[in-house]
């Protein structure tokens, strides 16, 4: 049994447990006492700690997949015998090799390979690999990456909405049709630029045993999927993406309620329509979670069902839970999210921060992408606000 898997079974144990506690310690009139509520509330975070620690280890085996695969594809025959790699893969092998010495060298030694691959602000456009390894990267860790939809554009890409919805009626025998004009809107998507940086002491920037490599794409993967997912849930559009949250151009909201019931995730459910229910994932806080697994139907049971299985999400009422750090601990998203678009402009690049940490025995780098996100189709996602507590 995986350390992962061990740890969901602890969770789903402690779960039962606790509901078990509840329902063993109430009154005639269904309450606990004080000293018993006390004793749930320990045991519920301690179930909160296990989530986190499930999504830690989620996302260390994840990265360690990621990172543990063969960074070159191992000769199988005589070389002799064998025809020389594509003229593509030599240059990306080139360009691989001359973006580790640039690393290496804090850019002091950039060879001509990189020399023809720089981006409009002066940095160095990642090698392909890398680049793939960075995505990779970033939908293990952003949400909306898992989600929605990604396109990779080369100009403004412009997707075609249904303005109108198509309508059937009834004639009679012989009588003429009727056709309605279907008519269409667009939703574009640019290229907001992302930088992220990050600090590498010099000793291990010249340590050859080091994996440099490994380790910087790792970090901006971290950082980069951070800065997306908080756009991608919040952003207003200016200057970045446009966030699923966004009160105008974000999902549709529903009335607010001032405080969180069972019933109100049921109109929640309710409110997005039928078509759309068939892929929905609800996307809310931590701290929203905290509230809602208290929740139960009208027959007692939680509205709240833990993962007993590795790789299967939470569910609510049998729909899956993603949770984001980022999303408002006031507002709740349930929709299919693969009517968020992602437009992935062109490749990354790397570049060397001197000033910033010169003097300290560090030295920074910075990643620079270009990425809008926005939801392209309204109704797709409802939004259930809750009255903020003072």
């Amino acid at each position: 049994m995986t350390n992962l898997q061990n740890l969901i079974e602890k969770r789903a144990k402690a779960w039962e447990g606790a509901k078990a506690f509840v329902e063993s310690k109430k009154d005639k009139d269904g309450l606990l006492k004080e000293e018993d509520v006390q004793t749930y509330n320990e045991m519920e975070a301690k179930i909160a700690q296990f989530s986190s620690e499930i999504e830690r280890v989620s996302r260390m085996e994840q990265m360690e997949k990621e990172l543990s695969k063969p960074m070159n594809t191992p000769l199988t025959g005589k070389p002799m015998a064998e025809k020389m790699q594509s003229e593509k893969e030599q240059k990306n092998a080139m360009h691989k090799d001359a973006m580790l010495k640039a690393l290496r060298s804090n850019f002091r030694q950039v060879d001509n390979v990189l020399q023809e691959k720089v981006d409009a602000d002066g940095g160095y456009l990642v090698p392909e690999e890398y680049d793939n390894r960075l995505i990779q990267s970033l939908e293990g860790e952003n949400i909306m990456r898992q989600l929605g939809h990604t396109l990779t554009t080369s100009g403004d890409h412009k997707i075609n909405i249904a303005a109108t919805t198509p309508a059937a009626a009834w004639i009679d025998e012989g009588g003429q049709l009727t056709f309605g004009e279907a008519t269409f809107k667009q939703a574009l998507l640019d290229a907001h630029k992302l930088h992220v940086a990050i600090k590498v002491t010099e000793e291990l920037l010249y340590d050859s045993a080091f994996n440099l490599e490994n380790y910087i794409l790792e970090q901006f993967g971290k950082a980069l999927a951070n800065a997306e997912e908080d756009a991608f849930l919040n952003g207003d559009g200016t200057g970045k993406p446009t966030g699923v949250f966004h009160q105008t151009n974000g999902g549709t909201y529903l009335t607010e309620v001032a405080t969180l019931k069972a019933d109100d995730i049921i109109n929640l459910i309710h409110a997005l329509k039928r078509p759309y229910r068939k892929n929905a994932t609800f996307i809310m806080n931590d701290k929203t979670i905290a509230q809602v697994r208290k929740l139960k139907d009208n027959n007692g049971a939680y509205i709240w069902q833990p993962s007993y299985q590795e790789g299967e999400p939470d569910r609510i009422l049998g729909y899956p839970v993603k949770t984001s750090a980022f999303a408002p601990e006031n507002a709740i998203a349930f929709g299919d999210f693969s009517y968020y678009n992602i437009g992935d402009r062109g490749a990354r690049s790397f570049k060397e921060l001197t000033e910033l940490f010169a003097g300290n025995g560090m030295i920074g780098f910075v990643a620079k992408e270009r990425v809008d996100g926005k939801l392209v189709l309204k109704e797709a996602v409802q939004i259930l606000p809750i009255k903020a507590t003072a």
